[in-house]
């Protein structure tokens, strides 16, 4: 698994870099409609942060994530935005030698989501199991 995720990365890195600077770009143009702005930022903040929804270590379910949601949420925002929209904003990713900025908020959001789901499945836990503590 770990071969063809290397395989993967090395491949698609340089594409998928510049449709995630397409987006950045996206999200920052004014002409950008709501529902397209908002998952831009959401599929960058989690294709940038060093948090995983799903860690790499599970079997399987750790490498879908990097390799189906990623792609997925850039079509979505592709096909929330119009095209005319899209295709100027990738040829000025494509063109430029930009970097995305560091984005440490979207660490911070993927660290929120897992405590609350620790939570909430603690919460059952104890719900479940615990009710004469």
């Amino acid at each position: 698994m770990k071969r063809v995720k290397r395989l993967f990365k090395a491949a698609n890195a340089a594409r998928l870099g510049v449709y995630l600077l397409a987006l950045w770009k996206l999200f920052k143009h004014p002409d950008t409609p709501r529902a397209a702005r908002w998952v831009a930022v959401a599929v960058l903040a989690y294709a940038v942060s060093p948090i995983d929804l799903i860690p790499d270590f599970i079997p399987v379910l750790g490498l879908l994530d990097d390799l189906v949601l990623v792609p997925l949420g850039v079509a979505l925002v592709v096909r929330l935005t119009p095209r005319p929209l899209w295709q100027a904003r990738l040829q000025e990713a494509e063109a430029s030698a930009d970097q995305l900025p560091k984005m440490m908020w979207g660490a911070v959001v993927i660290g929120l989501v897992w405590a609350l789901l620790m939570a909430a499945l603690l919460w059952w836990v104890v719900s479940m199991f615990g009710g004469g503590w």
